[in-house]
């Protein structure tokens, strides 16, 4: 596709912009879209927005109120790390925690926020080898409870005795620290 201004070099730049129902795209190439002031100096386009700002967006995820909004005291003292002192609505303000234990101080703050973002609070990807074998021993264990539950629904029996005994074996592992014969 070519550039819509120049007509001379391939688009690089696609911008599609729906505003009251009406949808508007541009196809330029970087030297025109540099001229029409669409990249404020930077490689990508610079999206603008009248009635949006960052702060809002991010205010909508965590739950607070955008600035400007008045906001009524609160009545207790808000939670707060041990270790950094950072409040939750520092957190919010800013989108960044102080330290590793803000994660800890600051849970039950984050899980809501966390579960609305991702769906869900558990870490379902893969884990690096490094972490050694207590991850995969956790996930090989959920995995394990639902093959026993499948098994006695079926009234397999034998197979759901032999699935007992290996979750039993794998929790002792997990108590053990996880790594009792995995190599890595």
């Amino acid at each position: 596709m070519q550039c819509e201004s120049c007509g001379q070099r391939p688009a690089t730049i696609h911008q599609t912009v729906i505003m009251n129902g009406h949808k508007q795209e541009s196809h330029l190439c970087e030297s025109c879209s540099h001229e029409q002031g669409k990249l404020g100096g930077m490689s990508a386009p610079n999206f603008a927005f009248p009635n949006l700002s960052i702060h809002d967006l991010l205010s909508s995820f965590l739950g607070q109120q955008p600035l400007g909004a008045t906001v009524a005291p609160r009545a207790q003292a808000e939670p707060h790390c041990r270790n950094c002192g950072m409040t939750y609505s520092q957190f919010a303000e800013t989108g960044r925690l102080g330290c590793a234990q803000c994660y800890d101080d600051l849970e039950p703050q984050l899980l809501p926020l966390i579960k609305r973002i991702h769906g869900t609070a558990t870490h379902t990807g893969k884990a690096p080898k490094r972490t050694g074998g207590l991850v995969r021993k956790k996930r090989e264990l959920e995995g394990l409870r639902r093959e026993l539950h499948d098994a006695i629904a079926q009234e397999q029996y034998e197979e759901a005795a032999r699935l007992r005994d290996v979750i039993r074996k794998t929790e002792t592992e997990i108590q053990a620290g996880g790594d009792s014969d995995v190599v890595e």
